[in-house]
């Protein structure tokens, strides 16, 4: 389990198709406090660490993986977010998120409303429904707060520091964009469907 809040903002160091994907991630953190066989959400995906350097990490990505995110796009150089899996005792500053990303959004408009950003994103028709204004959602893992919803298009704000500290400040229109909807939506739009 994750919290949507990035804790470091990695780089693809290599890529190598062997079956799976493999891919390099550098990386600030202290990989000597790192498992193999640890989870890291890198760009959202909940991804298993199979090997480790001073400054890196190994992960392998599965074609399903790969053919429902936005890791196709993933290149030598390309900048990801990162965070490490929780521990009993941290603490929960963002929302509940797995890492199972559930579809992809394309960003439809960007612009600037004071020192903010706003990005208009494009929801897959059958996830549109699981969000609302003043929900929560994750977007290439980090958790956001909706501010409004019109059929499959949804805003968010981005503020200087999110863009600073994660991948938002590099986002244009047109990118695809890993999208976990809120767990607790898709229980209550489970339930209502049960009722």
């Amino acid at each position: 389990m994750f919290t949507g809040i990035i804790t470091d903002v990695g780089t693809i160091a290599e890529l190598e198709q062997q079956g799976d994907l493999r891919a390099r991630i550098r990386t600030a953190y202290d990989t000597a406090t790192i498992d193999l066989g640890a989870s890291i959400a890198s760009d959202g995906v909940c991804l298993t660490v199979i090997a480790l350097g001073e400054d890196w990490y190994d992960v392998q990505i599965s074609a399903e993986t790969v053919s429902k995110t936005n890791l196709d796009s993933w290149a030598v150089g390309k900048r990801v977010n990162l965070e490490r899996a929780l521990k009993v005792g941290d603490e929960l500053g963002g929302h509940i998120v797995s890492g199972h990303v559930d579809g992809v959004a394309e960003v439809v408009e960007m612009k600037d409303e004071g020192d903010s950003t706003r990005v208009t994103l494009r929801a897959p028709e059958a996830l549109a429904r699981f969000i609302a204004p003043k929900g929560s959602v994750a977007l290439n893992g980090t958790s956001l707060t909706v501010n409004d919803v019109d059929g499959r298009d949804f805003g968010i704000n981005f503020i200087p520091h999110t863009k600073e500290v994660t991948t938002w400040g590099d986002v244009k229109t047109g990118d695809r964009i890993n999208l976990e909807i809120d767990t607790l939506a898709r229980y209550v739009a489970r339930l209502q469907e049960a009722g």
